[in-house]
């Protein structure tokens, strides 16, 4: 178990004890719905990612060519910049 020591002010502090929202069980049932969200939030995000990328489709041989250039240019522009 880890010890983790928190300051607040002291009116949050007193409203937090009296609500029991300041007991090791509560913290924890906190943080872990907290990590959930925060998670989720996440997945989102990159689920948004996901679609905004475009389908095989839209590329042809030569789009992907060209894609291919820019980034072997870009790596070599920031190896030649170290």
């Amino acid at each position: 178990m880890t010890t983790v020591q928190i300051t607040l002010p002291d009116e949050l502090a007193e409203k937090a004890n009296q609500a029991g929202l300041l007991s090791s069980e509560s913290l924890e049932e906190m943080i872990r719905q907290r990590l959930k969200a925060k998670a989720a939030k996440e997945l989102f995000s990159l689920t948004e990612k996901a679609q905004a990328v475009p389908s095989d489709e839209d590329f042809s041989p030569e789009a992907i060519a060209e894609e291919i250039k820019a980034m072997r240019a870009e790596k070599r522009a920031r190896l030649s910049s170290v």
